[in-house]
């Protein structure tokens, strides 16, 4: 078995959280920390609860490493806490974590890590590409270093889910989405066009409680939150995306998807703000999941999650 080494970062919310836990009890990973950013929740939110989630996970030994408080050139107004919940992990309840974020901020750990491990290093980015915008314009050279970048975000050929148009972590930071696509990164994209196909229903999370009283219920408490707003949401859904978690699925078992070269650029102005626009005949710059073993995923994300 190959062990993948992989800098996760997130800004942890519900989604967030389910992926660190699959990527913690996955052996064919190595986390070597974790980076924050803002996004679901402010930066500062997002550290405690991957903070807290890493101690619920008996984890604490993975270094949490604090980055973007807001987008490149944008405001960041508002969170979506009727999606994941007032503090970022739905009603679950928890106390502040005994283990603080480390000293170094996440732009720098990134880098000096994909320099320690030239062409090893995997970055799974959930949530905004601030961090890795940041990254790029410091050290263009990480293009050639890092092993592989996946990313969670956007949508080629399906509407969004913040606009007609968009999806949450690009529009979170068109600009910075537009930095990573044009860097010449290794990206692997796991947008909507597959992550909504992957949906974990309510009558999961029971077995979850069963098996594990604490850990099971923290994770069943978070997660009944998100799937209601999912079915408030889109009526008859059946579950809520497993979006982040994908990502994780995507490197520990790259079989699940399949993928097609694609050039896609970000439209960072007007009515299609944040849009990843298929953009034919140009040299493809990212690699889309478009098809994926959904209940495939769900019986491996299920496996090892809890």
């Amino acid at each position: 078995m190959t062990v993948k080494p992989i800098i996760l970062d997130v800004d942890t919310g519900v989604d967030d959280a389910l992926a660190i836990a699959y990527a913690v009890r996955s052996p064919e990973i190595e986390l070597l920390g974790l980076t924050t950013t803002f996004g679901n929740i402010t930066v500062e939110e997002a550290t405690r609860n991957s903070l807290v989630v890493l101690e619920k996970l008996g984890r604490s030994d993975v270094p949490v490493h604090e980055g973007s408080t807001r987008p490149l050139v944008r405001t960041k107004e508002a969170y979506p806490r009727h999606i994941h919940g007032e503090h970022g992990l739905g009603s679950a309840t928890f106390s502040a974590p005994a283990k603080s974020k480390s000293p170094l901020g996440a732009v720098d750990f990134i880098i000096e890590t994909v320099h320690s491990r030239k062409n090893e290093v995997t970055l799974v980015c959930v949530g905004p590409l601030t961090n890795l915008a940041h990254v790029v314009r410091r050290d263009p050279e990480i293009a050639r270093l890092v092993g592989r970048v996946v990313i969670m975000g956007g949508a080629a050929r399906r509407p969004g889910n913040v606009s007609e148009y968009a999806e949450a972590n690009i529009f979170s930071d068109p600009e910075a989405a537009d930095i990573v696509f044009r860097s010449g990164l290794p990206i692997t994209l796991v947008g909507l066009d597959v992550t909504m196909q992957t949906l974990l229903p309510m009558s999961s999370l029971p077995a979850w409680r069963e098996k594990d009283a604490e850990l099971g219920g923290f994770f069943a408490d978070m997660t009944e939150f998100y799937i209601r707003f999912y079915e408030d949401a889109y009526p008859g859904i059946g579950g809520c995306g497993l979006h982040d978690p994908l990502a994780i699925g995507v490197v520990v078992k790259p079989e699940l998807v399949e993928t097609e070269p694609m050039h896609l650029a970000v439209e960072l102005a007007g009515e299609q703000l944040a849009r990843t626009r298929e953009v034919p005949g140009e040299r493809p710059n990212v690699d889309v999941c478009v098809k994926v073993d959904a209940s495939g995923f769900l019986a491996h994300f299920l496996g090892r999650v809890i």
